[in-house]
């Protein structure tokens, strides 16, 4: 009675909370919600939620904010691995209610509380299904059968999400249950609305994506739980995207039937084939009757869209659906077997594209508000997306799979468009130029296919007169800014079309737009204009053709800059950094000013990374030119430095950190000797602030910063000398002894391999005993590291070693005791072979691989005792029903491994990379090979002839073909680009080394530990077990 007594007096409280939230009183609201948070840790709160939710005496408000309420709370208090969990967890005894009273509310009449029970059972079965709540799927199938709306909408709800969840485990029992229950849903149009109709489509194209995703790996499984279901279900979708807009479809609906068809395409292009007859022609009908309502209802905004609206309340665009028709076609043409079937139609295609591809009125005011959204929206790499930005996609895919249709079909549809451009014009539609503009924005987005083919004769195009006739006659701001400022980019993308004199135009026209035109549009148009011209007329080798425009040019980025927002600057930057390498004479003499400005946008937004970096961009220009870098240097670094020498609370949070990379940046782009502001008031300020602060990405950022010190101006450190006498070289080490202490975070030493390993390389002769003090560092911070970024970082250090010192870290690692009473040679192979197979990144995988094949090679031609000793785990042993595992199952059954000497775990993680050289290299050969072509057909070549010694038969690195060391990437780390190991062909390194000692009598003792993956991968380079 007491307990009753308890739980009504919680739900009184409750009730009365939950009417005094919806108070117009805002101090009620308040004090409501407070009183919420207060009993959302009772353990009965979740339950009384879901009953007051399924209260139908209940007033509708309350019930509502109940169910909002519910879903919170199963996000917080649900599980303790969710992202959004709060203690506490809700109790058993309560999650067992709420599984039992929740389902009920399916079947609720009014929608939105019955979506948000819906979502609630969704957000629960992510974590109990199957294993505590092994009834829901018939729950939710018994909800279907019932052939209601309320109960149907509100299971397709829950099987919306489900679906998603599902994993190889359930999907058997689960997809020949669901997809016919989808089917008969989708096709039974008369019972169900349309809504209810799409999501059933919806679900049916997840499961479909699910299965042939699984399918890679287990082949019967679409044969088995697809294909049965696809001939009645295509044909129904087939047929569903005939029918007109009325009450059985609109455009929601098609949207869903297009994405399962493309779902369909990419995943089974041969079974779709005999359908793409029927779906051609009304996608085709779609995309046509589609682009003049579009343009009249959004692009010119002359008639009221009517789009539908789905259960929930939202919207359903137009915008989606001409989406989804584009992404059917992009998966058209990609995919081998269907291309040409959008061949023969290409200039009809490109004519609409260009259709959709013009600016809409709400873009118009947007961007004429905003040039920050302008600079964003319209950027190439832009993560924005439009139906414009779509339709500009599809053209690219277009070009690069049918590039000669794509060129000529293109060209008709730009005469095309011209024509009915003048005819608009002539008629006076205010919108003509919108087509002008548009037709501009695809010639210059493909303008080396148009050029190219050209040149080679395929392409009759008279890029010229486009030029003079169209393009420059469109410069006149007073017909649209957006239209002079397209032309102006459009110029600058066709130099090699234009003549000197119609170059003196777009030269003239863009510094008037850059420091004359009032509007902010044609400003920066001007600004992508400079960036365009002067990156061509730099490439072609005529940069004298900008030398009388660059200080005009310089006046308006600079002025620009003073008044530009975040976008805008951000543009400004990366054609500052295209100008200054344009004339080197013209940018010594502005090198003050081209540094103040860096300098002002560095202090401003040292908080943007994006700006930061276009800073840097600038600053590595300038430093690399030695008449620039004094300057540069004189202006930047007392700036720096007093940032590093003043007290954290004095400057904004992260900004050392920042100041620190921009350092690096210096070091790393100046040419040695370092000059002495580099050396003698920076370096200091970098040592001292490193050794002086507990935040971690001052710590990660300074040893970096010290690391570019080390790899480039190595005597100057070592020549450092502070006012007591301590050379720059002990202070460098106490960073990295620092980096590396227990005390430290783990992620201070995220970068410090790198900063020991250029010690090594560097100062190794001067380092002395401080060497050994390091590795032992290292070994200590290994020890503790669990971050396998970290883990990475510390090994590879000894990595290097193996590959430059092998006997001598050897000695060191065997000498040296670990953390369980075994060597730390032991402990550091352990970890090594352990991880191997998760470590990242092009470089430091061959660094990684390259030093274990030199462990083998040693360990077996030296016969080490103390390689021969050691154990390590080899391959995971997995049960006969094994299959993916819930929490509770791994618990109970911990993994179970087999043990195999270190030198034969060597050999296996060998032929593991070989085979993920091998994968690598193969994603990267045209899409048109078949799928069925495997590996084992590449040459075979690289067979050791054997002459009885192993260390005789191992050649050196730059010995394999596909070593150049000229192949660099300039994204990459510096001193990684310069490592010979860099341009290392890894795939024909571990072939020849693989082949090699399959000769050596140490090989058959590694056979029988092969798993038949390690065989076949051996099979396929020759190599016989």
């Amino acid at each position: 009675m007491a307990g009753q007594d308890v739980s009504g007096g919680l739900r009184d409280a409750l009730i009365e909370n939950l009417n005094n939230i919806l108070s117009p009183q805002a101090e009620v609201r308040r004090a409501a919600e407070e009183q919420i948070h207060v009993l959302e840790v009772t353990e009965e709160f979740g339950v009384l939620l879901v009953e007051l939710t399924l209260d139908r005496s209940g007033p509708l408000p309350i019930r509502q904010l109940a169910s909002v309420l519910l879903k919170q709370y199963v996000e917080a208090h649900w599980c303790t691995e969710s992202d959004k969990f709060r203690v506490p967890v809700c109790p058993e005894h309560a999650k067992a209610k709420i599984r039992e009273l929740l389902p009920h509310g399916l079947h609720e009449p009014i929608s939105k509380v019955r979506s948000s029970v819906a979502y609630a059972i969704s957000a629960i079965a992510h974590w109990d299904w199957p294993d505590q709540w092994c009834g829901l799927f018939d729950l939710l199938m018994a909800a279907l059968k019932t052939g209601q709306e309320a109960p149907v909408h509100g299971a397709m709800r829950v099987l919306t999400e489900f679906s998603r969840d599902l994993t190889d485990q359930h999907i058997h029992q689960v997809a020949p249950v669901i997809l016919p229950e989808m089917y008969r849903i989708f096709c039974e149009e008369e019972k169900y609305g349309i809504r209810t109709r799409g999501r059933a489509v919806e679900i049916f194209s997840t499961l479909a994506n699910l299965i042939c995703m699984m399918g890679e790996y287990n082949r019967s499984l679409a044969k088995n739980l697809l294909y049965p279901n696809l001939p009645a279900f295509t044909q129904a979708l087939v047929k569903g995207l005939q029918v007109p807009d009325g009450f059985t479809s609109d455009s929601g609906l098609k949207k869903e039937i297009l994405s399962a068809l493309t779902v369909l395409m990419k995943n089974v292009p041969k079974q779709m084939g005999q359908y793409l007859g029927e779906v051609l022609g009304p996608v085709w009908q779609t995309l046509t009757t589609s682009a003049e309502t579009y343009v009249n209802t959004t692009v010119n905004a002359r008639e009221d869209a009517d789009d539908p609206v789905d259960s929930d309340g939202e919207v359903l665009g137009f915008e989606n659906l001409v989406f989804t028709i584009f992404e059917f076609v992009h998966a058209l043409v990609e995919t081998t077997k269907h291309k040409q079937l959008v061949r023969r139609g290409v200039a009809d295609l490109v004519y609409f594209l260009l259709l959709y591809m013009q600016m809409t009125e709400d873009q118009i005011e947007n961007w004429s508000n905003n040039p920050d959204a302008f600079v964003e929206d319209e950027d190439e790499d832009s993560f924005a997306y439009s139906v414009r930005i779509s339709a500009q996609d599809l053209l690219l895919a277009l070009c690069q799979e049918l590039a000669e249709e794509c060129g000529q079909g293109l060209v008709v549809a730009v005469g095309r468009h011209l024509e009915r451009a003048a005819g608009q014009r002539a008629a006076g539609d205010p919108a003509w130029w919108k087509t002008h503009e548009a037709v501009m924005l695809a010639l210059g987005s493909v303008r080396d296919l148009i050029l190219d083919q050209v040149a080679k004769g395929h392409l009759q195009f008279d890029v010229t007169h486009f030029i003079q006739s169209v393009v420059l006659a469109d410069l006149d701001p007073n017909l649209s800014p957006f239209l002079a400022g397209r032309a102006l980019w459009c110029g600058s993308r066709f130099g090699q079309a234009v003549t000197e004199e119609m170059l003196d135009r777009f030269l003239q026209a863009t510094v008037s737009a850059l420091n004359h035109s009032p509007s902010p549009i044609i400003r920066v148009s001007g600004v992508r204009a400079v960036w365009g011209f002067c990156d061509y007329l730099k490439g072609s080798g005529r940069p004298g053709a900008l030398q009388a425009y660059l200080p005009a040019i310089l006046d308006g980025l600079v002025n620009l800059a003073t008044q530009a927002s975040s976008e805008v600057l951000s543009l400004i930057l990366e054609t500052c950094c295209t100008v200054v390498s344009v004339d080197a004479s013209f940018t010594a003499a502005n090198v003050g000013r081209i540094s103040t400005l860096c300098l002002a946008v560095f202090i401003k937004a040292n908080n943007d990374p994006v700006l930061v970096a276009l800073v840097q961009d600038v600053v590595r220009e300038l430093c690399a030119s030695p008449a620039c870098s004094t300057t540069l240097q004189t202006k930047f670094i007392p700036t720096l430095a007093s940032i590093l020498n003043a007290s954290t609370d004095k400057v904004p949070p992260g900004m050392q950190a920042v100041a620190l990379d921009m350092l690096e940046v210096m070091v790393r782009s100046s040419t040695p000797p370092l000059g002495e502001q580099l050396v003698g008031v920076a370096f200091p300020a970098v040592l001292q602030r490193t050794l002086n602060t507990d935040d971690n990405s001052t710590l990660q950022n300074g040893g970096e910063c010290l690391r570019a010190y080390v790899s480039v101006a190595p005597e100057q450190v070592i020549a450092y000398r502070d006012a007591e006498g301590q050379s720059g070289l002990d202070y460098v080490v106490q960073v990295a002894t620092q980096l590396l202490s227990p005390a430290t975070s783990e992620h201070t030493a995220t970068f410090v391999g790198r900063l020991i390993t250029a010690l090594i390389r560097h100062t190794g002769d001067h380092l002395g005993d401080k060497l050994d003090l390091l590795l032992r560092a290292v070994l200590s911070k290994l020890q503790g590291a669990e971050s396998l970024t970290v883990v990475q970082n510390l090994v590879l250090v000894y990595a290097q070693l193996v590959h430059s010192q092998l006997e001598g870290v050897l000695t060191f690692l065997a000498g040296v005791p670990g953390p369980s009473g075994q060597s730390a040679l032991h402990f550091v192979l352990t970890q090594w072979c352990s991880k191997q197979h998760l470590f990242f990144g092009a470089y430091e995988e061959k660094v990684s691989a390259v030093a274990l094949a030199k462990l083998l090679e040693h360990g077996v031609t030296a016969n080490d005792a103390r390689l021969q000793g050691i154990i390590v785990q080899g391959d995971q042993v997995f049960s006969p029903e094994a299959r993916m595992r819930t929490r509770s199952q791994r618990v109970a059954h911990p993994e179970q491994w087999t043990q195999v000497p270190v030198l034969i775990k060597i050999f296996k993680l060998l032929i593991n990379e070989l085979a993920n050289a091998i994968d690598s290299n193969m994603a990267k050969d045209e899409e048109e090979e078949s799928e069925d072509e495997c590996w084992e057909d590449e040459d075979e070549e690289g067979h050791a002839n054997g002459d009885g010694t192993l260390a005789s038969m191992f050649a050196p690195c730059a010995a394999f073909p596909g070593y150049d060391a000229d192949t660099v990437d300039d994204e990459e780390d510096p001193d990684a680009v310069n490592d010979p190991l860099y341009s290392l062909d890894l795939q024909q390194y571990l072939t020849n080394f693989i082949t090699t000692f399959a000769q050596h009598p140490a090989f058959p003792a590694c056979v029988p530990h092969l798993n038949p993956h390690e065989q076949e991968v051996l099979q396929g380079i020759g190599v016989q077990c």
